[in-house]
């Protein structure tokens, strides 16, 4: 494959720091930028070249990722770089939405500037190693001929060429984060009425969680084929038990916003029909816009 041997990295708050550290670790010539220059210090100490402007920093490699706070700070550091970024690869690593990956998409095609827009599922200190998780959305030619260089930063995955699907695939995902977190939190608050540790509890939660995700390749398969049979328990079934964990929350002190609110959809979709469907029969629920 044509992979390129340098590489710019624009943006050194610390999820860019660690990017381009895992660069230059992985033997590839790296040039940064960065509106604070001394904030480069640890990677021209590691061999990094500092650009003196950001339009040298991007002319110095055909592969050019940035990282900064919001697609808004990147259009702004972009819009003059695009005679610059002609013919080059620009890897978007920052946070944002699909509205934003879309629109940066249609600017870099204005300007022959090939573009993937990606999402990291990692801290910085997990970049470079096998525990961080890179999604990349856009041309697939791009991503192939850039693959081996961006691998240095972590498993690197490519979802398809509608750019948007990265910032999808990362909210969706950061979604599934905080409902466990939550409903883990919930969790602890319960039984500490009881005087147990959340140390304590983590293990059986730990496990549990495993456990759940044999229902998620259940449901997954039902979701896409629009049929929800009860091989495990029914939607009435799951009601049941729901206001156990309500009764609990109310009766212990502790609040119990999260299990009516599931509780709440649960009744909706029984009014809808889907009682003796399975819980995966709640996904007609999340499809609905709230009102």
């Amino acid at each position: 494959m044509d992979t390129p041997k340098t590489v710019t990295v624009l943006g050194l708050g610390l999820m860019g720091q660690a990017l381009a550290a895992a660069f230059l670790a992985s033997g590839t010539p790296t040039t940064v930028w960065n509106r604070t220059p001394s904030k480069a210090a640890p990677l021209t100490a590691d061999g990094a070249v500092l650009a003196p402007t950001a339009a040298r920093a991007v002319t110095a490699a055909p592969l050019v990722v940035v990282c900064l706070t919001d697609h808004d700070a990147v259009r702004e550091l972009l819009a003059p770089l695009a005679d610059s970024l002609r013919g080059r690869t620009l890897v978007n690593l920052t946070s944002g939405h699909s509205d934003g990956a879309r629109a940066l998409a249609r600017w870099a095609g204005e300007h022959d500037i090939a573009y993937l827009d990606g999402a990291i599922m990692a801290i910085p200190t997990a970049i470079g190693t096998e525990h961080a998780s890179l999604l990349y959305a856009g041309p697939q030619d791009a991503f192939d001929a850039h693959h081996a260089t961006l691998a240095a930063l972590g498993p690197a995955t490519h979802l398809g060429t509608d750019h948007a699907l990265a910032s999808l695939y990362d909210v969706a995902l950061l979604g599934v984060m905080w409902g466990a977190l939550n409903s883990f939190l919930h969790g602890a608050a319960l039984l500490e009425t009881a005087g147990v540790k959340a140390t304590a509890f983590a293990p059986l939660a730990n496990a549990w969680a495993g456990s759940v995700t044999e229902f998620v390749t259940a449901y997954a398969e039902q979701i896409d084929t629009g049929t929800y049979p009860a091989h495990d328990a029914t939607l009435d079934t799951h009601r049941a038990t729901l206001d156990h964990l309500v009764h609990e929350s109310e009766a212990t002190g502790v609040n119990a916003e999260l299990p009516r609110f599931v509780r709440a959809l649960t009744d909706r979709a029984i009014a809808a029909g889907h009682g003796a469907d399975s819980y995966a029969a709640m996904i007609e629920q999340f499809r609905k816009p709230t009102t």
